[in-house]
């Protein structure tokens, strides 16, 4: 092989390897929480969770327990009352939150997802918080599908909740 051949392979190798870098630094590394069973429902709403494999939230405590929840609304909802939903369980003994991302369809952390509203695109429970894995995932989507905001997980509140149960899109 000739010095230019190996050249050649060796920058179309060090160009491959950027790139692995250049997504790997855009997705957040996989997230692992437990999947529903079939018969498991959300503890605000009563849906059967594993119906809608794409807005699947979980809630996975330092016991083994997961809680799920056919929606990042309703999850978010459950957050703000545990004592309703889960009565004798405490946000400290939460170990992971997971949504699952839009256009992956893969769980990530709740807690780093970017939070699309307004938008036309409805979950199980009607006008909902759309999880996205990244902001450039999130700006995309707010504007392919007419979505008004971006919010982090911080950000949601119980008004914004109501708001978004009574079709009141910001």
């Amino acid at each position: 092989m000739s010095y230019q051949n190996h050249l050649r392979m060796f920058l179309a190798v060090i160009l491959t390897l950027a790139a692995a870098v250049a997504v790997a630094d855009t997705k957040p590394a996989g997230f692992s929480v437990p999947d529903p069973e079939v018969r498991d429902t959300c503890p605000v709403c009563g849906m059967l969770v594993a119906r809608y494999p794409a807005w699947i939230a979980t809630v996975l405590y330092d016991d083994g327990h997961s809680d799920h929840f056919d929606g990042a609304k309703d999850l978010f909802k459950y957050l703000f009352d545990l004592l309703r939903y889960a009565p004798g369980r405490s946000e400290e003994a939460i170990t992971a939150i997971g949504v699952t991302e839009y256009y992956g369809l893969t769980r990530i952390d709740a807690r780093s997802a970017w939070y699309v509203i307004g938008s036309d695109v409805l979950g199980p429970m009607g006008h909902e918080l759309v999880p996205l894995a990244t902001g450039a995932d999130a700006r995309e989507f707010l504007e392919d599908h007419e979505g008004t905001q971006i919010l982090r997980f911080d950000e949601v509140t119980p008004d914004l909740l109501q708001d978004l149960d009574a079709g009141r899109v910001r």
